[in-house]
C-alpha cells in the first residue's frame, strides 16, 4: 500500500440525507474528514464526487463509499456490513484499499455484527426481488447505486486510496419498502452510525510511512 501525503483528508461519500445524517451522529474522527451527500444514482454521485475533488483541498483525498445497500447472498440480513472487494459498473471494475483493514476495524467498531467481503456491482434503479438471482450469479454479493461510479470518479481524477463500505438494508428473505420505517432499516442506521470510527483508521494507516 503506498503511503499518502501526511495531509491528505479522507472524503466519504454518501447518497441520502439519513446517511450523512447517521455519519455525522458517529461523531467525529482524528484528521480532516469530509462527508458528502451526492444525491441518489450513479450520474448524481459521478458528478458530485468529480466536482468535490476538483477543489485544491481534496486533490490528494482517500476515497470511501459509503451508505446503504441491497444484499444479495441468501442468509443476509439488516445491518450485515459489506466490504467491497471490488466495485464493478459500466466502466469496469475498481479494485479497493485495505480491506482487510477495513474489516479488522469494523469488527472492533460493530462488535457481533456479520461482515462480508467480496465485490459490490452497481446499478441505476433501485434492485428488486426477480433482479437479485441474476446479480448474485454475477459474483456479486451485494448490489448499491452510487458506489462503483464513485471509485470510478476518483480513481479517474487521479491515483489515490478507494474503498467501499455498505449496510445491508434489505436481502433477499428481508425486503424493505421504505428505507428508516421498518425495523431493518433502522438496524442498519444504527450500524452505519457506529463505522466512522472504522474509516478514520483505514485512513490513518494510508498516512503511516511503509516498513
Amino acid at each position: 500500500m503506498d503511503r499518502q501525503p501526511e495531509s491528505a483528508p479522507l472524503l466519504i461519500a454518501c447518497a441520502l440525507g439519513i446517511e450523512r445524517l447517521a455519519l455525522r451522529r458517529g461523531g467525529r474522527g482524528s484528521g480532516p474528514v469530509t462527508v458528502l451527500r451526492t444525491g441518489m444514482g450513479p450520474e448524481a454521485a459521478e458528478a458530485a464526487v468529480t466536482r468535490a475533488l476538483a477543489d485544491p483541498a481534496l486533490r490528494d483525498a482517500a476515497v470511501l463509499a459509503t451508505g446503504f445497500c441491497a444484499g444479495l447472498a441468501p442468509g443476509m440480513h439488516p445491518g450485515d456490513l459489506v466490504v467491497a472487494e471490488e466495485t464493478r459498473g459500466p466502466h469496469g471494475a475498481t479494485r479497493c484499499v485495505g480491506t482487510e483493514l477495513l474489516v479488522k476495524e469494523l469488527a472492533r467498531a460493530v462488535p457481533g455484527r456479520t461482515i462480508h467481503t467480496g465485490p459490490l456491482t452497481g446499478s441505476d434503479h433501485v434492485v428488486r426481488g426477480h433482479e437479485r438471482p441474476d446479480l448474485l450469479a454475477t459474483g456479486a454479493i451485494a448490489v448499491d447505486m452510487e458506489s462503483a461510479a464513485t471509485l470510478h470518479s476518483a480513481g479517474r481524477t487521479g491515483v489515490r486510496p478507494v474503498a467501499a463500505v455498505r449496510v445491508v438494508v434489505d436481502a433477499p428473505e428481508h425486503e424493505l419498502v421504505r428505507i428508516g420505517t421498518l425495523r431493518g432499516g433502522i438496524s442498519a442506521f444504527r450500524v452505519l452510525r457506529s463505522v466512522l470510527p472504522a474509516f478514520v483508521e483505514w485512513h490513518r494507516s494510508l498516512l503511516l510511512p511503509r516498513r
